[in-house]
């Protein structure tokens, strides 16, 4: 993508009701308006609260949003002319539960205040394979903790992925620490009993993945 068309998008977020992008300063000092109030002064319904962390350009925010209109959703990403996209075609449809955060994942708990959150996505993120790389995988020890904070108790977390590695990891992080693993599956479209939501939503990048066989995992868990 050429700087002209990020700068492009850039300007276009800011038009978009549904688009917030603090900065930093403005997050770690505790001044985000919408931590703690994003039911009451943004959605205004009591809906429960579903996050997608690293979304990209949008899709599956807004494939979610369009299966569960009683729910709400909000992308995170720190690449704000990626979920341009999604929070556009949120924009041109209507759609007023689904919602876009520029920040970086680490800082969500200045986005979100303790227990605001029902619910979070992890979708193809970086497994960060090498070993000194292990404390930017999502799914780490300390991640998971911060997920903690902003979940309410019985919350749950998927992580969708293409690689086995970062499934691999996962489970045995999962395992290893006593965590509930509620569903976990290796190849979500060729094994049964994927839920709908898991299948029914393909990424831009899922679909070029699926077009040379590779295996998309799943899996569902709670944090102890």
């Amino acid at each position: 993508m050429g700087s002209k068309n990020k700068l492009k998008r850039f300007k276009e977020n800011e038009t978009f009701e549904n688009v917030f992008q603090p900065t930093r300063e403005e997050v770690v000092s505790g001044n985000f308006p919408l931590r703690g109030k994003w039911s009451s002064d943004f959605f205004k319904n009591n809906n429960p609260i579903i996050i997608e962390l690293g979304c990209g350009k949008g899709e599956y925010s807004v494939g979610l949003a369009e299966r569960f209109p009683d729910k709400n959703f909000i992308g995170i990403d720190i690449k704000g002319a990626r979920f341009w996209r999604g929070a556009k075609t949120a924009v041109e449809n209507g759609m007023h539960n689904v919602a876009f955060v520029r920040t970086q994942i680490e800082l969500i708990n200045f986005i979100f205040a303790e227990n605001e959150v029902d619910e979070i996505w992890i979708t193809f993120p970086d497994p960060q394979i090498k070993y000194k790389r292990t404390k930017h995988r999502m799914t780490n020890s300390e991640f998971l903790q911060l997920y903690k904070k902003i979940l309410k108790p019985g919350g749950v977390v998927n992580l969708k992925t293409d690689s086995e590695f970062m499934h691999g990891y996962t489970l045995g992080l999962l395992h290893g620490e006593g965590h509930d693993v509620l569903y976990a599956n290796h190849n979500v479209y060729k094994n049964e009993g994927a839920p709908a939501e898991v299948i029914g939503i393909q990424t831009f990048y899922e679909k070029q993945y699926l077009e040379i066989n590779k295996a998309i995992t799943y899996i569902r868990f709670k944090i102890k």
